[in-house]
């Protein structure tokens, strides 16, 4: 009953006859786990264990030895994860962190109202990460720490990131949010720099059942710092230590994160199954760029992102055949209007700009089938074909 609601809601678009791909279709994966969801949330419920919690508790300890990491703090958004990452890590007014600009704007957020400045570098032609060897450019003596998101899946190279940073005493936030299971060199998402932010938005490859996030990491004193800072600033109720805020996981958030998280391996594994036939029925298209796995790297697909000059053609094409597709992200953050005040105008990220402008998500979730990427990349042939 818990999931009934749920279910109704949660498609991404109609159901109607004429869409025979949904983009995502989030009722596939919930409806299996409907029991044990159900089961989950009545012991929250029967707990009054809403607000933080022992299933919270649970699931950090989870979560964190499923990315290896000695410790997780479960939060009220991926938003929430960076922005107090950020100020546990002393990040403020006068301060500037280098990111991306072709990123979800939560990123920036997070910088913004940490009362720093982002900065931005541009972006490798081939994963869509930051570009380790833009990085020097970027920094000036203003600059505390260095974001890099691991976009679509895959994490961005962190040796020299790493390398970089630690040469000038700079932080590293990981912006994982995308990348729930992904690995470098063996080493899994969230891992590598200081901290490792996670969302648990409900289409993400670890989704909750609303708005979550945590942050992993392996320093006492920082994972320390964001416990107080997500809870109002508390040691124990009401000796406040800090300004904090309320940026608590929700308990049946914590509960339904534990269910899922026991089948991320399996719907990982799926999407890169569904990536790898996707590869093998588009290789050789004319007009067509396909995601790269970089050596060492083990992407988790959380979107399969192509890129093509008729971009917007293609996806009226498609929807025309009942294939749904999407755009991540249509304008880099510098070009928004939030972040106007900068004046980056057009042409100050070239490679960032162009990407933008030419990419297309095609339909990528643990259930879709392999026949229904069949019906994707014929309906992509015959549009290259007209």
């Amino acid at each position: 009953m818990w999931l009934e609601i749920l279910l109704k809601s949660s498609e991404p678009f109609p159901k109607v006859n004429s869409v025979s791909v949904p983009f995502l279709n989030l009722g596939a994966q919930h409806e299996p786990l409907r029991d044990e969801l159900d089961a989950a949330i009545r012991k929250v419920i029967d707990a009054n264990a809403f607000a933080g919690g022992p299933f919270v508790q649970e699931f950090e300890e989870s979560f964190a030895d499923y990315c290896g990491s000695p410790h997780a703090i479960g939060v009220g958004s991926g938003t929430d994860a960076l922005w107090l990452a950020l100020l546990a890590l002393g990040i403020g007014p006068g301060d500037e962190v280098v990111t991306v600009p072709n990123t979800f704007i939560a990123t920036t957020e997070a910088i913004s109202f940490a009362g720093a400045t982002p900065v931005f570098t541009d972006i490798e032609t081939t994963t869509y990460n930051m570009d380790p060897a833009r990085i020097e450019a970027a920094i000036t003596p203003k600059t505390k720490a260095i974001i890099p998101v691991h976009l679509f899946g895959q994490m961005a190279d962190m040796d020299p990131i790493m390398e970089i940073a630690r040469a000038r005493g700079l932080a590293v936030v990981e912006d994982a949010s995308q990348s729930h299971g992904a690995a470098y060199k063996g080493r899994r998402a969230g891992t590598i720099g200081d901290a490792g932010c996670f969302s648990f938005y409900p289409g993400k490859n670890l989704g909750a059942l609303g708005e979550a996030g945590a942050v992993v990491t392996s320093d006492e004193g920082l994972r320390d710092k964001i416990r107080c800072l997500r809870d109002h600033g508390q040691t124990r109720k009401y000796h406040h230590s800090m300004v904090g805020w309320n940026g608590r996981m929700d308990g049946i958030q914590g509960a339904a994160l534990s269910v899922k998280l026991r089948h991320l391996e399996t719907w990982n594994h799926l999407r890169r199954a569904r990536a790898a036939e996707y590869r093998d029925q588009l290789r050789g298209l004319e007009g067509i760029t396909l995601p790269v796995e970089a050596e060492g790297h083990r992407h988790v697909y959380h979107l399969f992102v192509i890129r093509l000059g008729r971009r917007d053609k293609l996806i009226h094409f498609l929807g025309e055949r009942g294939i749904a597709c999407g755009i991540h992200y249509p304008v880099p953050i510098h070009l928004t209007g939030a972040y106007q005040f900068m004046g980056l105008g057009s042409g100050s990220f070239p490679v960032a700009e162009q990407c933008t402008g030419e990419f297309v998500s095609l339909p990528m979730f643990p259930d879709l089938t392999s026949d229904q990427v069949r019906e994707v990349t014929a309906g992509m042939r015959a549009f290259l074909q007209c």
